[in-house]
């Protein structure tokens, strides 16, 4: 199946957009948009933007999330991220932020539009790719999950030294993909207002990966 999407993604990923299970979710996906006119978020334009961001041969970190942002106008393709024009920022980002600030000492990015991480290669990947309007996990068991085992397992079995950033229960059930002999893994609970003050402040995760990236002669990631 012809998917549009990074060359180099195009490439790792074939197998699986050539699967039974990805014909299914795609089936379901172009239903939803069509029943649910402009309720289906991210714009269909942006639902590979994670992989356009960050191409295969150029990841450095994988930060997993769960499911699009449910709310008008905040989901955009990246995990945890949001159009530069969007106030408030969602409460997750905003506990990044803190965390980023009390991490490095430094002020927080002036909007909640992360795609200069994903420059750098930073994979912000949701586990599921699409959602619908209010309803989180909406598009579960529907294909996303097994899609996005397989992204990891290829990053996994084709590249050395990424370093895996799972946030909460369900980031951190995909770490069993991941060798922890050949990868980097940092876990901590969500940053929703929910958990983040179960451990998440205070994780230090911004300075421990460019400690990662600097150790391995990598150039460290410009997170403001």
């Amino acid at each position: 199946m012809k998917v549009s999407i990074h060359p180099s993604w195009e490439k790792a990923l074939h197998h699986s957009f050539e699967a039974p299970y990805f014909e299914n979710l795609t089936r379901f996906v172009k239903d939803e948009y069509g029943r649910f006119s402009n309720q289906i978020f991210p714009e269909g334009k942006y639902i590979f933007r994670a992989f356009d961001s960050c191409p295969f041969d150029q990841i450095k970190v994988v930060v997993l999330g769960q499911d699009p942002y449910p709310t008008r106008g905040h989901a955009h393709g990246l995990c945890f991220s949001c159009d530069s024009h969007v106030r408030p920022l969602p409460k997750s980002l905003q506990n990044i932020f803190k965390e980023l600030e009390a991490d490095l000492g430094i002020p927080a990015p002036p909007n909640g539009d992360l795609n200069h991480w994903a420059n750098q290669g930073v994979l912000l990947l949701n586990s599921l790719l699409t959602v619908r309007e209010g309803q989180p996990l909406s598009h579960a068991n529907q294909g996303w999950e097994k899609f996005t085992d397989d992204v990891i397992q290829k990053i996994n079995d084709e590249l050395e030294g990424v370093i895996f950033v799972l946030w909460g229960s369900p980031a951190q059930a995909k770490a069993s993909r991941v060798n922890p002999n050949k990868h980097f893994i940092l876990r901590a609970p969500h940053p929703s207002p929910l958990s983040a003050y179960r451990g998440f402040f205070g994780s230090k995760p911004f300075s421990t990966i460019n400690g990662i990236l600097t150790q391995r002669g990598k150039t460290p990631i410009k997170w403001a």
